[in-house]
């Protein structure tokens, strides 16, 4: 028996690793907090847990849900993006539920890229951009994001070649924090159209951000639709990661080409986490207000406690991270083991996010005021 060789090439999962990484720590009996994963400490809001409850107990959700996703749903995502953007969407063909985001953003690849095309992924990114590509034969080029540009892509000296299929865009950004204006969107898509490239904009943190900036949607530049398809899930603004539940708007050949790969390898989402999908969208709001607040207290309480241990930090505008630059002459690798070891956090490296993630580790704020307090203190008195 031998693995694909698909398989083979693949690097080891980042995530994957990291809690290896963290159990061994912990079955030693070390007290580690984990700043390493963005998955939200808070519960999932009392009124869409209700509407999941009552959901499982109708025997009409036990059966094949919608390939698609259920109707009722699509039409909520299409709402939403109406009220939240003022854009218009076909809950017929210009959206398609998701099991959580991320299937999406590696089903897309299936689609659209081709063994030996090519895919811009964003670097330092989200790994699944690569991965997915990997998977699909075809091969992934960095789209390097580096500090002196804010780490925001550069689009005129972006290596696109004739075997570019696929471009990954992602704001707020993960894991740099990183925004986006509209004027960067419109440069965006204006490359798609220009490259002949299917545009994909990853906006799963769009409802998190602070100090008054408001993230906009791709699909808000006139033409987008023509070019681009952007990407969401509940699992950030309404504290639903467990449960999977995203979509896919945009392009209509683009949702088309995912539903072809999709009906073929799943079957569509349980209704009842669906139904509990329409409660999140169209439900009470007042939760995410809260939870903007609750990050940007978290990020504060990160920014000026590394500031004052010599760093100089600018307080990220969106996102759950903030991306920290390590000590120099220390790689990021080196420089988070000596957090597990000397303090008990654990961090991610950011060499997992692509090779301009070098010379930086991820800070979560996924964790409770304080536990990330303690981790502050701890890393202070680690590094005195």
């Amino acid at each position: 028996m031998r693995v694909a060789k698909r398989i083979e090439t693949l690097p080891p999962y980042l995530f994957a690793e990291l809690d290896k990484k963290l159990a061994a720590r912990r079955a030693d009996g070390v007290d580690v907090i984990s700043l390493g994963v963005g998955d939200p400490d808070r519960p999932t809001p009392a009124h869409i847990v209700e509407v999941m409850r009552e959901a499982v107990r109708d025997p009409a959700t036990h059966r094949y849900p919608s390939y698609y996703g259920t109707r009722e749903f699509r039409a909520a995502v299409a709402d939403w993006y109406r009220r939240r953007f003022g854009v218009e969407l076909d809950p017929d063909t210009e959206v398609i539920t998701l099991i959580g985001s991320k299937e999406g953003l590696a089903h897309l690849a299936l689609a659209f890229v081709d063994p030996g095309d090519e895919a811009l992924v964003s670097d330092p990114g989200y790994p699944v951009y690569a991965t997915g590509t990997r998977l699909a034969g075809g091969t992934p080029v960095s789209l390097p994001l580096v500090a002196g540009r804010e780490f925001l892509p550069d689009f005129d000296r972006a290596p696109v070649s004739e075997r570019t299929r696929l471009a990954w865009i992602n704001f707020p950004g993960n894991p740099t924090g990183a925004v986006a204006s509209l004027e960067l969107f419109e440069r965006a898509v204006a490359f798609a159209r220009s490259n002949d490239v299917l545009l994909a904009h990853d906006a799963a943190y769009s409802e998190i951000t602070f100090d008054g900036y408001v993230a906009p949607s791709i699909l808000q530049v006139s033409g987008a639709k023509d070019v681009a398809v952007e990407f969401n899930s509940l699992s950030k603004f309404n504290n639903m990661t467990g449960w999977r539940i995203g979509f896919c708007v945009g392009n209509a050949e683009a949702i088309r080409g995912l539903g072809v790969v999709k009906t073929n390898v799943d079957s569509g989402l349980f209704e009842a986490i669906q139904r509990a999908g329409v409660s999140a969208l169209t439900g009470p709001q007042d939760h995410v207000e809260e939870l903007r607040t609750a990050y940007q207290r978290r990020r504060d309480v990160v920014v000026e406690a590394l500031n004052s241990m010599g760093w100089s930090l600018k307080p990220p505008l969106g996102s759950i991270y903030v991306w920290v630059p390590t000590p120099e002459g220390e790689s990021s690798v080196e420089f988070a083991d000596r957090l597990l070891d000397r303090a008990g956090v654990f961090v991610a490296p950011g060499t997992g996010y692509g090779p301009h993630g070098e010379g930086y580790v991820r800070i979560s704020l996924t964790v409770p005021d304080d536990r990330l307090a303690e981790a502050m203190e701890r890393i202070a008195r680690a590094l005195a």
